[in-house]
């Protein structure tokens, strides 16, 4: 077959999951082209898959115009935990998130796939190849080529200026470009693979996380019950090496076991089912030269804990707009090697967590056997063994402390403080009026000026932007766009630890909402303005 024309394309995707979809609308949001490749013929349409959406996540997607995934989602407040049949943990968990998110919701991962394609496809900027399965990546110093094989017509090649792998565990571009992906160390495999089914049915308790140790009708192992929108439950078993599904299916196995979660009497539908077995992986590098890996395709992990397609989604984000300042010249050269600094930081952490619990489900030792049974059997007494039951710690915003792209002590997200105008910024228009912080994610860089009051703040950010307009680029290239609001110490006050908001500093945020940098804005907007331009440039990769 004879291949089409090789198209320039700035960003190519391989892979239409969450993590490529939310990568491509990140771009676009910057103003940059993006193809996403991928060999389905659309995206997945059954099955919960990943369920629940952190809160991060939803102001991602929010800001990208996701909103459905927040308002279909189902919010949940409780958490109980059962040994046998006795009540050992009940938690409740606070309902605020991020800004106006929720701390999380649950959503089958089949319908935000489906979500972010509508968008994608309503992108002028994006463009999604359906049925083509990579089989070729020729990397260079000025590019990347792929090739492609549809599923019918001539094969088709891209020149894309930088490849994004997000084609989940099983990577093409992973392979193509030889980057190992191993266990983590000290995490051996589990051999036990788990029962997923997701059941309609009106069961007579409220919608609540429901985790069960070593109950009479899964003895030995465990069962996770959790609810989903429109009377759909997901329950997850435990099961043994060798579990056939198709033979349990036939044998009235799989419904003996949804009868003993739901009741004889109760009437349900089998909405979808699956066998899956906990691989814990992570790539050895996220970045080949102009190739980059991101979600499943740089680490998987556990589903105990909602890390997977979280994850993913914030490796979206952080690379996004990495790629769009490097492809407009905004960002030194350092500013792409970031995102493997921090985002491999944060699967190692996520790794750790979820390694965690996966031991203190399958105790790989007969040490760590002990060690639960007492947990297990003390945790109705006493609340420090209560707190070391482990049925999967929630994921959390990565804090990003060893980047070079960002100032020691910081890293965290920013607080969503409420903020004004404050002077003409480079690179954007000011927000006309009152706004908050978490509004202003994903366009240039934000530096909040805190003063006593905010018309003393606006004074300070004024009074620097002037000074920095007024000279010429203080470094080899330019300040990367950024606009300066103001906010008062008072609105801080409740972050200091987090975001050194203290009085009179200068926050620098970026675009995906990470303080990056603090300034002290004490001395002469002269001497501020130098030492802001510096940190803007560092926090750009120079």
């Amino acid at each position: 077959m004879t291949s089409e024309p090789v198209p320039d394309v700035p960003v190519l995707v391989v892979g239409a999951g969450p993590t490529g979809l939310t990568l491509a609308l990140v771009l676009a949001g910057h103003g940059i082209a993006s193809v996403v490749v991928d060999e389905d013929a659309t995206t997945a349409t059954e099955g919960s898959r990943s369920i629940c959406v952190q809160s991060h996540s939803l102001a991602i997607l929010g800001r990208l115009g996701a909103g459905a995934v927040r308002d279909e989602g189902l919010q949940w407040s409780i958490g109980r935990a059962y040994h046998r049949d006795r009540e050992i943990v009940h938690d409740h968990i606070p309902t605020d998130g991020v800004g106006a998110e929720p701390r999380f919701v649950n959503l089958g991962q089949s319908r935000v796939e489906s979500i972010l394609a509508e968008l994608v496809a309503a992108n002028p900027r994006c463009t999604i190849a359906w049925n083509h399965r990579v089989d070729g990546i020729e990397a260079d110093d000025t590019g990347v080529t792929v090739s492609a094989s549809p599923a019918t017509g001539s094969a088709r090649r891209w020149r894309a200026q930088y490849v994004v792998g997000a084609d989940g565990l099983r990577s093409t571009v992973r392979a193509a470009v030889g980057i190992p992906f191993q266990a983590p160390p000290e995490q051996p495999d589990v051999d036990d693979a788990y029962l997923v089914v997701d059941v309609r049915a009106d069961l007579p308790f409220p919608a609540e996380r429901r985790f069960f140790f070593d109950p009479a009708w899964n003895p030995g192992r465990q069962v996770l019950l959790h609810p989903q929108p429109g009377g759909v439950w997901r329950i997850d078993w435990q099961v043994p090496a060798g579990f056939d599904l198709d033979t349990e299916r036939s044998s009235g196995g799989v419904d003996a076991r949804i009868r003993a979660v739901i009741g004889d009497a109760t009437p349900y539908e089998t909405v979808w089912s699956t066998l899956y077995t906990v691989r814990q992986r992570l790539a050895e590098r996220f970045r080949a030269g102009r190739v980059f890996l991101a979600g499943d395709a740089a680490h998987v992990m556990s589903v105990f804990g909602a890390r997977g397609m979280n994850s993913g989604i914030q490796d979206a984000d952080n690379l996004g707009w990495k790629l769009a300042y490097a492809l407009r010249g905004d960002a030194g050269a350092g500013l792409l090697d970031s995102y493997e600094a921090e985002r491999r930081a944060a699967a190692l952490v996520n790794l750790e967590v979820t390694g965690a619990t996966m031991r203190f489900l399958a105790p790989p030792t007969g040490g760590a056997r002990l060690r639960r049974r007492i947990v297990l059997a003390g945790a109705p007494y006493a609340a420090f063994l209560r707190r070391k039951v482990d049925s999967g710690r929630l994921s959390e915003p990565a804090i990003y402390r060893d980047s070079t792209a960002v100032q020691p002590g910081c890293g965290a997200l920013a607080p969503d403080l409420p903020v004004r105008p404050a002077g003409q910024s480079s690179g954007a228009r000011d927000p006309s009026g009152p706004t908050t912080l978490r509004a202003l994610r994903g366009g240039p860089f934000v530096v909040v000026a805190i003063g006593p009051t905010v018309e003393e703040a606006a004074e300070l950010g004024a009074a620097v932007d002037l000074e920095l307009a007024a000279r010429a680029a203080p470094a080899e290239r330019p300040l990367p766009p950024y606009r300066i609001v103001a906010g008062a110490a008072a609105d801080a006050s409740g972050d200091t630890e987090t975001a050194g908001a203290a009085l009179g500093n200068l926050l620098v945020v970026r675009p995906d909402g990470h303080l990056a940098w603090k300034v002290n804005g004490e001395p002469a907007p002269d001497e501020v303005a130098d030492t802001l331009a510096e940190a803007l440039l560092r926090a750009s990769g120079s």
